[in-house]
């Protein structure tokens, strides 16, 4: 069942790579040349299980392999869920519920996520995710700012562009011990899945996705790459 996943002759995976680990992002360590990651494990997991080979389709964000979905560029993915990208990809099961929040400078005075909507803040984010998306819903007068790179977004938060930088709470907990001087606001602006994605209207894929990511929650290998990772707190949906 899973040749429809190969159509090339090896499943290609689709994987954001930025300066932090998530459910969603993979880091390439220093000194590196690979990714390292969550959606790593479960695309080296889904060669085993389908004994077929896997390639890793390195791209800048969730936001990017949502743009090349009809790009054949690759033949499965994971991505966080909403509904402006449902218009484009089909998904399958959740492997992660999450929330989005804040990095802000420690002496900043804002304290709850909320604390940020409002005139005169400036909030920067990745372009076209869904965290965004949902900052600029949530914030009714800052501005929200939508950078091409989660590391151009970092860097512009650092040399003072920004009150905020937006991202996935796992991001943000990694982000917080490597930038000094941060802390994280307190609550969210944002929940979601983050979920196994196919080419939209493709039937025979979706159900092998979701066929392959039922037996990584069922056999631990999502939650022992969330282990792995530092992630132990990470929340994986039963269904």
């Amino acid at each position: 069942m899973y040749d429809c996943l190969a159509p090339t002759g090896e499943i290609r995976i689709a994987v954001a790579v930025g300066p932090t680990k998530s459910a969603l992002w993979t880091r390439i360590p220093d000194g590196g040349t690979d990714p390292e990651g969550v959606t790593v494990d479960l695309a080296r997991r889904i060669g085993e299980i389908t004994g077929r080979p896997v390639r890793l389709v390195q791209l800048e964000s969730s936001a990017r392999i949502i743009e090349t979905a009809n790009d054949d560029i690759w033949d499965l993915s994971f991505t966080p869920v909403d509904a402006d990208r449902r218009a484009v990809v089909d998904f399958g099961p959740a492997y992660h519920i999450g929330e989005s929040s804040y990095l802000v400078r420690a002496a900043s005075p804002y304290v709850k996520a909320g604390d940020l909507h409002r005139d005169g803040t400036v909030i920067l984010g990745v372009a076209g995710t869904a965290t965004i998306r949902s900052a600029e819903r949530a914030s009714a007068g800052a501005q929200v700012v939508a950078i091409p790179t989660l590391s151009e977004a970092i860097a512009r938060f650092q040399t003072g562009e920004g009150d905020a930088l937006a991202l996935g709470r796992l991001g943000l907990d990694e982000l917080v011990v490597t930038l000094p001087d941060t802390r994280i606001t307190e609550g969210n602006f944002h929940v979601a899945e983050t979920a196994v994605a196919v080419q939209k209207g493709r039937p025979d894929q979706l159900a092998a996705a979701k066929t392959l990511v039922d037996a990584m929650k069922t056999d631990g290998t999502v939650a022992a790459s969330f282990h792995r990772h530092g992630m132990a707190n990470a929340v994986i949906p039963t269904g």
